[in-house]
């Protein structure tokens, strides 16, 4: 039986790290804590005061936590981001939250960064949730899986899985037949961005995803995935994209196509699955799934750089 990882009634919630292009420091703890329009007005990233003013007041909040402290790799940000997202605390170290807090998120989106920047909240028995893409390599991706086979409290996922456009087609594609094809669409790097794409179409699907062919370049990644079912999925992660997680399902007797609309409801909703697995000690979706998008971002990259050879994922091993 599973128990709660937090035994506390009020979660203490550290927000660790601020990458380029990546400002999830500002909207996720603004989601947790609430925030100051005046000052968010500033924050570099002009999309997140956009879609957070579209809020009603009464919607901020994850009722039993709050993000207590920051610290992010420019010690100006931590400022920034604590008088726009109200964050009450700024540590000089990510490390300083041991002791303080109940548990760390992990807010930036460079996946062979994840091992050292999670390392020393593993090591004191911190629970953490990651940013996608959790690894970009095999190497980390063996020690991600160490750790949690050792029992360690680790979540990682997109917000794209928690969409609400996607929702129906996770609970039912009947009404298409058998699924024969999928595809979905993001702008910037593979390597960064493309689990974004691949985490719309995974609850969809189901795990059982065989091969990876990328035929793109870094800059413009066209890649096929073939699942055991059948089922074809192309993934495009192009740089410049004007269009982001448009998707599109087709199968026997029908088709369907959706986008996301609403990015405060998926992050929302992310991280009220973090909030929950805190609670209870039980996981929003099995730990096997992220092994397998892992699989897949790491095939992408292999196939890419050999030339667009199809890369079986058997090939790639988290032991």
């Amino acid at each position: 039986m599973e128990k709660a990882l937090v035994s506390s009634s009020e979660i203490k919630i550290a927000m660790l790290g601020m990458v380029d292009g990546n400002g999830h420091p500002y909207s996720w703890s603004a989601i947790f804590n609430g925030y100051d329009k005046n000052e968010m007005a500033k924050c570099p990233f002009p999309a997140i005061p956009a879609y957070l003013d579209k809020q009603p007041e009464e919607t901020f909040g994850i009722p039993g936590a709050h993000v207590t402290h920051v610290w992010t790799d420019d010690p100006a940000d931590a400022e920034k981001v604590s008088k726009a997202s109200r964050v009450p605390n700024i540590v000089k170290e990510a490390k300083d939250v041991i002791g303080q807090v109940d548990a760390v998120i992990v807010a930036t989106d460079k996946g062979f960064e994840h091992v050292d920047r999670c390392r020393p909240f593993v090591e004191a028995g911190l629970p953490i949730f990651v940013d996608k893409p959790m690894v970009d390599n095999e190497s980390d991706l063996k020690t991600f899986c160490k750790w949690v086979d050792e029992g360690k409290p680790i979540l990682s996922s997109s917000s794209m899985r928690f969409c609400k456009e996607f929702i129906p087609y996770q609970i039912s594609t009947h009404e298409l037949g058998e699924l024969r094809y999928a595809s979905i669409l993001t702008p910037k790097t593979w390597e960064r961005y493309g689990i974004h794409a691949l985490e719309s179409i995974y609850p969809i699907i189901g795990p059982g995803f065989v091969s990876v062919r990328n035929t793109g370049s870094k800059e413009r990644n066209i890649v096929h995935l073939k699942h055991k079912s059948g089922v074809d999925a192309v993934v495009v992660a192009t740089y410049d994209l004007g269009a982001f997680g448009i998707m599109q399902l087709c199968g026997t007797k029908g088709y369907a196509h959706a986008a996301i609309q609403d990015s405060y409801y998926s992050f929302k909703t992310q991280l009220e699955s973090f909030v929950q697995y805190l609670k209870t000690g039980i996981r929003p979706f099995p730990f096997s799934e992220t092994v397998e998008l892992m699989k897949i971002v790491i095939a992408g990259i292999r196939s890419r750089e050999e030339d667009g050879r199809e890369v079986m994922l058997s090939e790639i091993s988290e032991k």
